[in-house]
């Protein structure tokens, strides 16, 4: 899966264009929480790298669970 280039380049957009919600509104391209997703444009450096930390947090645990679905 392609994954954003991260934290030390915090001004790039982490879209990678397969967005897709989850029912928990985090989007399973990019995984962000869909107010991130609206809020990215006014955030600072230092929020958007948080949220690089978060969206790696959140594609562990996804990608946990779909390893166990196997």
């Amino acid at each position: 899966m392609n994954m954003p280039s991260g934290p030390s380049d915090p001004l790039t957009n982490p879209c990678v264009r397969n967005c897709c919600l989850d029912e928990q509104d985090i989007c399973l391209g990019c995984f962000r929480h869909l107010d991130e997703i609206l809020a990215w444009r006014s955030m600072s450096a230092e929020e958007r790298c948080c949220c690089y930390v978060k969206m790696a947090e959140r594609r562990e645990i996804q990608q946990a669970k779909w390893m166990t679905k196997k």
